[in-house]
Order: structure tokens, then sequence, then C-alpha cells
């Protein structure tokens, strides 16, 4: 059952409500799409589908406040938030289901108790969370057949001074107290190593040093936009354009001439560089106009480069929500050839591609000369990036309408 809001005075006003993060957690528990903007929730199950990122970007936030993340930038109209209900204070992030997270439904009694405490409070102050039951555990198994567990519910305790979800699951080992590092492997051991280096050697992660870097870091987007520097300047693009004409003319030559390696050659250069403007195009950096550069995009990755854009984005955009999360960020999931972290020695479960990175025979004998086998198997990599693109259209991955009434559309 939905929880109602708290007032911050009497219940008939029109002030504003607030929700608690006990009732946000209810919500998401009865299956809503809830994520944190600007201190407004929004329930964004209807925007799913028009999202031209893809619907995973936006799995991964919810229950967070996304206000600062890349792929919500430009984001769609507040009208699918809930009217006026908003969050006091600092939120405090959930783990989102798609990573593992667990929510508790919101119960008859605590919605009672809700509605007792709006008519009884006449102060302003909303519901104390201190009323709601201790947070949900943090992590669950990412699947029923146990492949891969989180090591901190093997190990039967929990870290009681985070959050229910402010843990990614990249940060699963900061929850290890020293005391049990005997628990670890040699190799988890030593990542938890390089995560006390970084620990040291960064800013804390305090909340009030965090609200600060989150301060400073929206006040210089609103100095570079205030100085122009997110505008392009045109004249790049026309030396890119230029180049890219170049290698093409000397791929066609050559061809003609009967030197095909060298024309190939060509060819492989040509689409090499033409990546780097699919990509800006991509994350709308070139005109800022949904329509334009998407249709730049689509010419140039998918009629020149043969390559899916909206695959592209959905992936890209995913990638830059976890970067480097091994479950989670299909940029480094490229088990069975290539491992760039130890995790991927414990078959994990891709949530990005929805099955199991199994860590069988032939991943063990690939991995082991990764090395050496890196370039060789590069020059085959295009192809995975086909079969990735006709994967995402035959299963209609991308979003299946179109958003009316602008341009100024998500990434």
């Amino acid at each position: 059952m939905a929880p109602k809001p708290n007032s911050s005075s009497n219940p008939m006003s029109r002030k504003e409500a607030f929700l608690t993060r006990r009732q946000v957690e209810g919500m998401i528990a009865d299956g809503m799409t809830i994520i944190v903007l600007d201190g407004k929730v929004l329930k964004v199950d209807s925007w799913l589908k028009y999202h031209p990122g893809g619907d995973k970007s936006i799995m991964h936030v919810v229950g967070r406040d996304a206000t600062d993340e890349s792929t919500l930038t430009r984001r769609p109209s507040t009208n699918g938030r809930f009217p006026d209900w908003g969050v006091e204070g600092r939120w405090q992030n959930f783990l989102p289901p798609v990573q593992g997270g667990v929510f508790r439904p919101y119960g008859d009694q605590e919605q009672k108790l809700d509605q007792f405490h709006a008519l009884v409070e006449s102060d302003g102050d909303t519901l104390s969370e201190s009323t709601s039951a201790p947070d949900s555990p943090i992590f669950d198994p990412v699947d029923q057949t146990g492949i891969r567990r989180n090591r901190v519910q093997q190990s039967g305790w929990l870290h009681q001074s985070s959050s229910v979800s402010s843990m990614s699951s990249t940060e699963s080992l900061e929850a290890l107290e020293p005391k049990n590092c005997s628990r670890l492997s040699l190799m988890d051991a030593r990542t938890q190593k390089e995560i006390d280096l970084d620990l040291d050697k960064y800013p804390s992660l305090d909340a009030a040093v965090q609200d600060d870097i989150v301060r400073r870091y929206r006040q210089l987007g609103q100095i570079i936009h205030a100085q122009g520097l997110y505008q392009c300047h045109y004249t790049h693009y026309l030396i890119e354009v230029s180049r890219y004409a170049l290698l093409f003319a000397l791929c066609l030559l050559f061809l003609r001439l009967g030197w095909y390696a060298t024309s190939g050659l060509f060819l492989g250069l040509f689409w090499h560089q033409l990546v780097f403007t699919a990509h800006d195009a991509g994350h709308m950096g070139i005109t800022h106009n949904f329509v334009y550069d998407t249709v730049i995009g689509v010419i140039i990755a998918d009629f020149l480069g043969g390559l899916s854009l909206g695959w592209w984005k959905r992936s890209h955009n995913v990638h830059h929500i976890v970067t480097n999360s091994p479950e989670h960020d299909p940029d480094i999931e490229h088990v069975p050839f290539f491992a760039v972290s130890h995790r991927f020695f414990e078959s994990l479960r891709s949530t990005f591609y929805d099955r199991v990175m199994i860590y069988d025979r032939v991943a063990k004998c690939a991995i082991r000369y990764q090395h050496l086998l890196y370039y060789p198997i590069l020059t085959l990599g295009r192809f995975n990036l086909y079969l990735l693109s006709w994967e995402y259209l035959l299963r209609g991955l991308g979003p299946r309408e179109v958003l009316r009434g602008g341009t100024d559309g998500s990434k």
C-alpha cells in the first residue's frame, strides 16, 4: 500500500508535504520506480518507455538522489512527480533493486501511525524516521542459484553504521571490519588495502564533507555554463569532418588501385575516428538539441559505421552511473576473454545483460594469457559490436515510443 505523505503542519493545509525515507522504501517495495530529484519525489514509471538512454540507467538510480547524475541532467517534466511531495533535509540513498537492494512494504499500521502524527503535530516537523523499523538488509543474493552472494552476508555480519543503501556493490568491501580481514581471500585483502589507501588520500566520506563537495561541484558547473564553455565551437568539427573525408577518400583510392589491405587500413582509421563525433552526438554535446544530435549520431554510427547508436547510449549511460562496477558496468564485462577485476573469477551475474558471466575453463585459459591475446582479440571486436547492435534491435531493448512536445530530451 502506498503511504500518504506527512504534512509539514495541519494535514488539511495546502503546504508542501514530505515523504520519509521509510515511506519511499514502501513505494519502491510496491513496484514503483521512484527517484529523488532536486528535493522532489518523482515516480517515473511512465517515463521509462520514453527514455532515449534506456531504462537500465534509470533503474540504477531508483531510491537515490539523481540530481547530479549525468543521464538525468536533461530530465523529463516533473509532471510525473507526486504533487508537491518532497523530502526533507539530506537524502540518504537506497541501494536500487537492480543492484540487489531489498525493500520492505509499507504496512497498514505504519500508515495509521503516520496519520496520527500528522494530526497531532502542530510545530511543522515531519514524522521522525526513528519511528520506522530498522533499515532493510544491504545485500541479497544476486540470483537464486547462489552463484554470487555478497561476502558480507556470507560472513554473517553487517556494517551497522552504514546506510541500507548508501553503498554500491563495488563498495561492499568497505563494510568489512579490519578484524575480519582474515576471512578474505588474498585478492580481496589486497583490494581492501587499495580502498584504505584511497580513503586516506581522498576527502572524508563524512556527510558534511560530501555535501560541501556537491555544493562546490554544482557551483563549478554554473560558472562553466555562465562562461559559455559548454557551447560547441563548430570550426573544430569542420576540421574533424575534413579528416574523415580524407581518410575515406584514401580508402576509395586504394580500393580502386587494388591495394585492398591499404584500403582496409584507411577504412579502419575512418571508422575509428568517426566514433569520437558519434560519442559527442550521443551525449548531446554538439548542438545540445536532442533531435539534431540524434540524427548526426545515427548517420555516423548507424549508416557509416554499421553500429546502433541506441545500443551505445543504453550501454554507455549505465557505464557513467555505475562506473567500473563488475556486476553492473557493461563496459568492463568481457568474460570469457578479459577480466579487469578478480571479482569476475566468481561467476558474477551481469545486471545489464541479465546473465551469469561464467568463469569456466575457457575463461581461465583465455584470461591467463589476456595480456598476449588483447590485440588479436580486438581485431574481431567490431563483430561483437555488430552482434550487440542486432541484439538491441531484435529484442526491442530501445524506447518503444517517442516523447512529443520538445526536442530538449534526455541523453
